[in-house]
């Protein structure tokens, strides 16, 4: 019992519970996007549009603030005062009255929460255990960004909105956090957060940290699976609730089995790549994550298609293999927080960014079917991309 109860599980506790929060915040308007879409009257562009507005400014700030705390050694601080700003950031959301009121306030809450992913993910290798780097990355997502972002968020954010409505679930969604970050202050020990290393000794630069080739194959497949995720996601709901029928509470459920999905690949995935590697595991699931996009659109209406659709989402569970743990066994740790961010803001520029907005230009020209054609394109090209991976996992 204190072997469990020891500080690694608590940090990665805390850290899970927190990274799902930012999660719950982020997919929010994603999840009551046919609420929103309906009073705000917003077409396929916007919706595109709002989504990349958030991920420009996490993927500019998960880099260059996470950059500036390492160099400076004021990761704790930076880390507990963006999950206040982007608690307070997501209350704003739901005071919006127009299409642009609602652009401003995305574009704060990811400027906000763009560090707070590449410090945890840092936090998290510094404190793992050596035979626990890839399975405490996938259960870190699985309980924190899975189950809160994927499974619980769609479930009970839909369930406010048809009770209390769209704005009032935005003020429910920022609370939490305000509490996570009192909790995050009083249990994380200041040598987490920092490097024994000297100053002079810290921080490769943009341009060192690109002479890695793990680093540089994650960046390009960081852009795909962002491309893969956020094509699929930002249209999944208003796919079902046009396309297939599906009420909004339908909708809902079919979003949190999903989460249930990535809860497991998370965890799976991951364990599977701490035992086997991290080059061969992630080259399978990319591979069964090209049906996911496909299933959706070609088995439309038959009992095949959810469970084809559970199956096709194992691929998340390559997402903290490549995202964090490839990147954090690739450089030294000084500058783990920094790589990472690297990584994971290229994928918001490109996956985040350009094409929400791209396929929501193209789901209002061509039909919502569309952005998922983008998506399994996009999978296809990350497993020829992966093939080139140098395996990082200590034998």
């Amino acid at each position: 019992m204190k072997k469990l109860l020891n500080y690694e599980n608590g940090l990665l506790a805390l850290l899970s519970v927190t990274f799902g929060l930012v999660f719950i915040d982020r997919f929010a308007l994603v999840y009551l996007s046919p609420f929103i879409s309906k009073d705000l009257n917003l077409s396929n562009t916007q919706l595109g549009l709002l989504v990349s507005a958030l991920s420009i400014t996490w993927a500019l700030s998960g880099y260059f603030t996470t950059a500036w705390a390492e160099k400076n050694d004021k990761k704790k601080v930076v880390f507990i005062i963006s999950i206040i700003l982007f608690s307070i950031a997501s209350v704003s959301s739901g005071l919006a009255v127009g299409f642009g009121m609602l652009l401003l306030s995305r574009l704060l809450m990811g400027f906000f929460e763009g560090p707070t992913l590449p410090l945890i993910q840092s936090f998290i290798a510094k404190e793992s255990s050596s035979n626990r780097a890839g399975l405490n990355m996938g259960i870190l997502q699985s309980f924190g960004s899975t189950l809160f972002g994927f499974l619980i968020g769609p479930l009970l954010l839909v369930a406010l909105a048809t009770q209390f409505g769209w704005r009032s679930t935005f003020f429910f969604a920022g609370i939490p956090g305000l509490i996570m970050a009192l909790l995050c202050w009083k249990f994380i020990k200041p040598s987490t957060a920092e490097s024994k290393e000297s100053i002079e000794d810290k921080s490769l630069s943009f341009s060192e940290l690109l002479q890695f080739k793990n680093i540089k194959i994650a960046v390009i497949l960081s852009c795909l699976f962002l491309t893969w995720l956020n094509a699929c996601m930002t249209f999944m709901p208003r796919y079902f609730t046009e396309i297939q029928g599906f009420v909004e509470e339908e909708m809902g459920k079919t979003m949190g089995l999903m989460g249930v999905a990535s809860l497991i690949a998370g965890v799976f995935v991951t364990a599977l790549s701490d035992k086997f590697g991290r080059k061969p595991i992630t080259i399978i699931f990319i591979f069964i994550g090209i049906f996911f996009p496909l299933s959706i659109v070609f088995l439309k209406g038959l009992g095949l298609q959810l469970p084809a659709m559970f199956i096709g989402y194992f691929m998340f569970g390559t997402f903290p293999v490549v995202l964090g743990t490839v990147p954090s066994e690739t450089v030294p740790f000084h500058s783990t927080g920094k790589a990472i961010g690297l990584v994971a803001g290229a994928g918001e520029l490109f996956g985040g960014v350009i094409m929400p907005f791209v396929c929501g230009i193209l789901a209002d020209k061509f039909g919502l079917q569309a952005p998922f054609y983008i998506s399994a394109i996009a999978a296809f090209l990350a497993l020829i991309v992966s093939f080139s991976l140098i395996e990082t996992k200590v034998k």
